[in-house]
């Protein structure tokens, strides 16, 4: 799972509960006590699905998915984290239609447009994702609209476009100065602008927001490099080496190929 999964499993788990009352279906008669347990039943187990999801076990956690829609056929949160699952198994096809469904249940359930934007922005497809975390924030409703933002900072850096990407970041931070993908992304950004004490500066906050995956210690490598702070480098090297042995960014390492930047996705 990469560095972007991993950190939307983590969000998925605060989230999931708020957003799921945009599917549920809630009425006054009594007769509506068995729609009420069957959404229940849908969100409990989309949630159990997330949860495997973020541990890694997909198996299971399509197990779960599948209890939720047969729960709920019309709960949109199932669709949307099933959408996740699928999209980390490679298996674009479902993922897009899951994503599609969510979103066509519920048309302003923003973590769907998200969690679909951030899949087209991985499969390179950076314009059409930039729509979508823009429909994600068109709701004013939405609780962590910080998650889109930085989402569409880094889209928007893969696609080129630095000073849009500039924005998002800042955007997101404005709202949640912790935010770890924007932190990242405005790291990465300075660095590429040569403002390596900035680079640095937002490196070590995140550190303190949530564990450096392997691009961030790659580019506190490069960044404490260029600041000519050998024992700052060599500990983000040593870092490197030790929990992502298998990392592209180990293997530049190693060789010394300290122009690759590698991707935030």
């Amino acid at each position: 799972m990469n560095h972007f999964s991993l950190w939307m499993a983590g969000a998925l788990l605060l989230t999931l509960a708020g957003c799921a009352q945009q599917g549920a279906v809630e009425k006054a008669s009594p007769e509506s006590r068995s729609d009420r347990q069957v959404n229940v039943q849908a969100r409990i187990h989309t949630e159990l699905g997330a949860g495997y999801f973020s541990r890694g076990q997909y198996a299971i956690a399509l197990q779960e998915l599948n209890i939720a829609r047969a729960a709920d056929p019309g709960y949109a949160p199932a669709y949307s984290v099933l959408g996740l699952v699928h999209a980390e198994l490679r298996e674009d096809r479902q993922a897009e239609e899951s994503f599609r469904r969510a979103i066509d249940l519920s048309p302003n359930y923003s973590e769907a447009h998200n969690n679909y934007g951030l899949f087209l922005c991985q499969r390179g497809r950076a314009a059409e994702s930039l729509a979508r975390f823009e429909a994600a924030l068109s709701n004013p409703l939405y609780a962590t609209p910080e998650t889109a933002l930085a989402n569409a900072g880094v889209c928007a850096m893969e696609k080129g476009d630095m000073a849009a990407a500039e924005v998002y970041f800042i955007r997101a931070l404005k709202r949640a100065p912790r935010q770890p993908t924007a932190l990242l992304g405005m790291a990465e950004f300075n660095y590429r602008k040569g403002h390596w004490l900035a680079s640095r500066a937002q490196l070590r906050q995140l550190g303190e927001a949530a564990e450096l995956g392997a691009q961030a210690l790659w580019l506190g490598v490069r960044a404490e490099r260029r600041l000519g702070d050998r024992e700052a480098e060599a500990s983000y090297g040593a870092q490197l080496r030790r929990r992502f042995p298998e990392a592209i960014q180990t293997q530049w390492l190693i060789t010394g190929q300290y122009d690759q930047s590698g991707s935030l996705l």
